[in-house]
């Protein structure tokens, strides 16, 4: 990788500052999509990391369509409820990518099932009067939690591990955040929503491009 290509980050930073400063959609949909760009041009001609990086890709592909659904939402449940289709489909993908990497940590799924299930059936389910939209949101809290225990699975070198489960762990957050505004008329994480989000998508990639600076120092190992 050519060393400047982590510098290329400062420009999805860029827009995600201004993303949160305006909540301009173009500017949403763009800091995803920017990751994925950068991942394609780190990744160029390394054909043994395709299957790898696709999946994040993709993932950062569906985010920012979800963006757009979630944006443009108003009073559409079904919006609403396609949105989390497209997150759902992100989080697939970085679920393939850890588990190609790495194995489940049982006990960091455990941990968050029970929090998270507590917090579904106590609180979510019953201020969710449609029962398509609660199943949906229900589903995507189950694939949250295994994408993020796969993540903590990884096996990769601790650098890129860590910014991997970290960046995971943001989306988590991001979400849950928005459960509190959506379902439960709770703002005072609304804040946390917009500035979560994009620092996932750019310590997720920060990883994979140390991944693949790693790559390069050391082409045998690879």
């Amino acid at each position: 990788m050519k060393e400047r290509t982590i510098w290329l980050l400062l420009l999805p930073l860029a827009v995600g500052v201004a993303a949160n400063q305006t909540d301009y959609l173009p500017f949403k949909m763009a800091v995803p999509s920017l990751c994925a760009l950068i991942l394609l041009w780190a990744y160029q001609g390394r054909p043994a990391y395709r299957l790898d990086v696709a999946a994040v890709m993709l993932a950062f592909v569906f985010s920012a369509v979800g963006d757009y659904f979630l944006s443009n939402k108003g009073g559409t449940e079904i919006y609403f409820v396609v949105g989390i289709g497209m997150y759902f489909i992100a989080h697939l993908g970085y679920l393939a990518y850890a588990w190609r990497n790495g194995r489940i940590h049982r006990i960091v799924l455990g941990v968050l099932l029970v929090g998270y299930l507590i917090y579904y059936f106590v609180s979510l389910n019953p201020a969710i009067s449609d029962p398509v939209l609660s199943g949906a949101v229900l589903l995507y809290l189950l694939i949250s939690c295994l994408a993020l225990a796969v993540a903590a699975g990884i096996t990769l070198p601790a650098e890129q591990k860590w910014l991997y489960v970290f960046g995971i762990a943001m989306i988590v957050l991001s979400d849950t955040a928005i459960s509190f505004n959506e379902f439960l008329d709770y703002r005072a994480f609304n804040w946390l929503i917009l500035p979560t989000y994009y620092l996932a998508h750019l310590t997720v990639t920060l990883s994979l491009l140390l991944r693949q600076r790693e790559a390069a120092l050391h082409p045998a190992a690879a």
